[in-house]
């Protein structure tokens, strides 16, 4: 049986959260989550992250509407990083995007690469 504690969290008790989604493989951004944030996604399927910057729980979507149903979460080979694959139902980003990855550099200038979808 896998323990949300057998994950190797930060000094603070978090890990990135790579989120992917699941129909397209569009990286839609990264989050961060503690041990409880993982075990809430894996018990509801709705997926959990913990704001670093509110400091409390936050479900994707509980208050947009753009919420994310977790598929499959996946550790790294170093179990420090997960990859929660989602069915993501409108936009991940707050800005209205379906991606936070919308900005490319590497022509040496910013260049956005998609609007919102709002």
């Amino acid at each position: 049986m896998f323990d949300p504690l057998s994950l190797k969290y930060n000094e603070k008790g978090l890990l990135p959260v790579i989120v992917q989604d699941s129909e397209s493989g569009m990286v839609l951004m990264l989050a961060w989550m503690n041990a409880e944030a993982v075990t809430k996604s894996l018990t509801t399927r709705d997926v959990t992250y913990w704001s670093r910057s509110r400091q409390k729980f936050w479900i994707k979507g509980a208050t947009s509407g753009h919420t994310q149903a977790l598929v499959d979460l996946r550790y790294d080979c170093d179990r420090d990083c997960l990859l929660a694959v989602v069915k993501q139902t409108g936009a991940a980003c707050h800005t209205g995007r379906k991606s936070c990855f919308y900005t490319s550099v590497i022509s040496g200038d910013d260049t956005e690469l998609s609007q919102s979808i709002d």
